[in-house]
């Protein structure tokens, strides 16, 4: 007897077999904020994330030098090993299951596109903190306050004025959505100008 959710089932099952090569990887993505005290390796010991991982997905070049309320973004795998389901299934093969074990692959890519898309501009946003202010609230530069040193015109129109962390970073986020459109584009300006 045909049995669609049982087929449909294998089939999800096999699909997500060969899309992880036979290993099960569930990556997740964690945002922390440096603690007095923390180092990156406290931090990669707590969370069983390398230092260097941690590092490269936050864009810090010196390993020995985070800041308190610094946010950092990384992401944590929880890799287990799957043995290779010896599944038999019968010959009734459908277009269902076909198209099934296609949407099944196609959700499990744009997911991890999504991720990736999302880390690279937490990652990018947090590089962009670190350069412009070591993720001191109250940093300035002349006219230039806060996180991201916005100027007094930019306070203006995006906010960040005040001492509170995330007031200064939705500040940033609207004057980099408004400016460069991606806190990556804005890391990329700034990397070849000094300044974004």
């Amino acid at each position: 007897m045909f049995n669609i959710k049982k087929t449909l089932t294998i089939a999800a099952g096999v699909a997500g077999a060969l899309a992880f090569g036979g290993a099960h990887a569930s990556a997740d993505t964690t945002d922390y904020v440096v603690q007095s005290g923390d180092t990156l390796n406290k931090i990669s010991a707590k969370y069983n994330v390398s230092v260097d991982k941690i590092a490269a997905q936050n864009n810090i070049s010196n390993v020995n030098w985070i800041v308190t309320g610094q946010h950092l973004s990384f992401a944590t795998d929880d890799t287990t090993t799957t043995q290779a389901a010896s599944t038999t299934s019968s010959t009734d093969s459908t277009a269902s299951t076909s198209t099934q074990t296609a949407s099944t692959t196609t959700a499990a890519t744009s997911s991890t596109t999504t991720s990736s898309s999302s880390s690279s501009e937490t990652a990018a946003l947090n590089a962009l903190i670190a350069r412009e202010s070591s993720g001191n609230v109250n940093a300035t530069n002349g006219q230039y306050y806060g996180l991201g040193q916005l100027s007094a015109q930019a306070r203006s129109i995006y906010g960040g004025n005040t001492a509170d962390y995330n007031d200064q970073l939705n500040a940033i986020k609207a004057y980099i959505a408004a400016r460069y459109g991606t806190a990556v584009n804005a890391l990329a300006h700034s990397n070849s100008t000094g300044w974004y």
